[in-house]
């Protein structure tokens, strides 16, 4: 179902007043996969003997997972619209290895490095984006390519080897943390504007007439958003404060959210995954489109490649390996389908966390990596399979 059908959908189910108004008014699926990950949060901190949950550890899986969530992020929209993208993990390991060379060979500053981490992704996201659109190659094909190319350039540059010593500032991004002081300012000032945001668009949408929650089921829902915040940043508090890494990920969650659903690049993207024949006929290059969704994906790889490289205050060979298969496996468990026109960064964000809870907690626990590989490729499986359950029952 197309994003423009679900929202006409819920429109029409919020005049049933009742506990069957806000089941139906709200996204189910998102729903079901924080419930998930409540249940993997309970069953991993008692699997761990309370090891899981504690402060260090939840801090240390934050600042885990922001690599592949901001990848996740970009990959939600490119499979949105229709497509796929397997170069991402390349695209972090060269970000990477040019970082390290800048850094320590030519010894550049912090600032240029950033921006030229910034214009590989770009131009790496472009090279895919032309081929996968303008001409008309599977983007299967395409990003699989690119992905072999860019992983012999990383073993150019970096000559087989690891490459290590960054400038302090360049490693702050990556293992940096706000102070509890300015933590508990900056989650103050999100939560303020998360409010005003949300009071502000439910009084837009009820002076122009349109079907809003009940005011208690508002509110319950923004308590419930506050109270999650102020949980987690109490919770990162009470070890060193919030992650400079998850702090640079909420940022881009912001901005990428506000684009997908107040845009018209977002709204384009929804209507190309959902009926690509009949965007083009509206009049939406759908070519174009299609050239900027996998330029912001290569923007954001490069970003998770620069976290990644500042935290590990090295540039390897490996790095970003698998990176392409966590990444969409947290936007299909988030909601995405591979049929294109739904999905939502929020959902890719929790299912980045799914996954990320799932190595952290196997870690913890001494899993084999047999076992390891086994339960992730599942996961994915019985994600898909529901995505696809849920269409043959639509039809």
């Amino acid at each position: 179902m197309s994003r423009e059908n679900t929202i006409q959908l819920e429109e029409t189910n919020m005049n049933k007043p009742g506990v069957n108004s806000l089941l139906k008014s709200i996204n189910l699926r998102s729903l079901i996969i924080v419930f998930a990950l409540i249940a993997i949060w309970i069953s991993l901190q008692i699997a761990t003997d309370g090891t899981f949950l504690t402060s260090r550890n939840i801090s240390l899986l934050f600042r885990q997972m922001t690599p592949i969530g901001i990848i996740s992020i970009g990959m939600v929209l490119v499979i949105v619209a229709g497509h796929i993208d397997l170069s991402v993990g390349s695209i972090v390991a060269v970000s990477g290895a040019i970082a390290a060379v800048m850094q320590t060979q030519m010894q550049m500053g912090t600032i240029p490095t950033i921006i030229a981490l910034l214009l590989t992704g770009l131009i790496v996201g472009v090279i895919n984006g032309y081929f996968s659109t303008f001409q008309k190659i599977p983007p299967f094909i395409v990003t699989l390519a690119t992905m072999l190319v860019f992983r012999g350039v990383t073993l150019l540059i970096t000559g087989g080897s690891t490459i290590s010593g960054m400038n302090p500032s360049f490693k702050y991004i990556g293992d940096g943390y706000v102070s509890q002081l300015w933590s508990t300012i900056i989650a103050a000032i999100g939560i303020l504007f998360y409010l005003i945001f949300e009071i502000t668009k439910r009084r837009s949408k009820t002076s122009k007439g349109m079907n809003v929650t009940s005011t208690n089921w508002f509110a319950l829902k923004l308590i419930a958003v506050c109270a999650i915040c102020v949980l987690l940043v109490s919770t990162m508090n009470n070890y060193e404060g919030i992650p400079i890494p998850v702090i640079i990920m909420a940022a881009i969650v912001i901005v990428v959210t506000f684009i997908s659903k107040n845009t018209r690049f977002g709204r384009r993207l929804y209507a190309i995954g959902g009926n690509s024949e009949a965007a083009r006929l509206s009049g939406i290059n759908v070519n174009k489109e299609g050239l900027k969704v996998f330029a912001l994906l290569g923007i954001l790889s490069a970003i998770s490649g620069l976290i990644l490289t500042a935290r590990l205050d090295a540039a390897t060979p490996a790095a970003g390996n698998q990176f392409e298969f966590d990444a969409i496996s947290a936007a299909i468990i988030g909601g995405a389908s591979f049929s294109g026109g739904q999905g939502t960064v929020f959902g890719a964000v929790i299912g980045a966390l799914i996954m990320a809870s799932l190595n952290n907690g196997m870690s913890i626990l001494n899993i084999p990596s047999a076992a390891q590989f086994i339960l992730k490729g599942l996961v994915l499986l019985i994600a898909v399979w529901f995505d696809m359950r849920g269409k043959i029952k639509g039809k």
